[in-house]
């Protein structure tokens, strides 16, 4: 089976490798790819040490979690990568998430910022 991330690697070959080293990536879309394994498999512990501290939301870990397993997460679309190269230190990704919810399908469209910080990768939030 392909990632959760959409790559054709298995899991173990791809995310689950960002997943065990607490998501150390070379990219920023490595690390919205291994973001949205996370949201399937609903791992809030990767979800808040990859989003930057500066706008972390750890109250809402519980509820993030809560609702991640409540979804069937479909597919991920990356629709454009801006910069997030290893040799820079901020990019953003515009993607298509999609996940069946109460009978319909649903669609999170974002362009999410990326910031490198001791040679990491963070997700900052919404790029504007």
């Amino acid at each position: 089976m392909n990632c959760h991330c959409g790559n054709d690697k298995t899991y173990k070959a791809c995310c689950e490798v960002f997943h065990r080293n607490n998501g150390k990536t070379n990219t920023a879309e490595q690390l919205m790819r291994s973001r949205y394994s996370a949201f399937v498999l609903a791992d809030g512990n990767y979800l808040m040490a990859t989003h930057h501290s500066s706008t972390r939301p750890i109250k809402e870990k519980k509820a993030i979690v809560k609702w991640a397993k409540s979804v069937q997460w479909i597919r991920l679309e990356v629709l454009e990568t801006t910069n997030g190269t290893e040799n820079d230190t901020e990019g953003t990704v515009t993607f298509n998430a999609y996940f069946f919810e109460n009978g319909n399908v649903d669609i999170i469209h974002e362009k999410s910022a990326f910031v490198k910080e001791d040679n990491r990768w963070f997700y900052l939030g919404l790029s504007e």
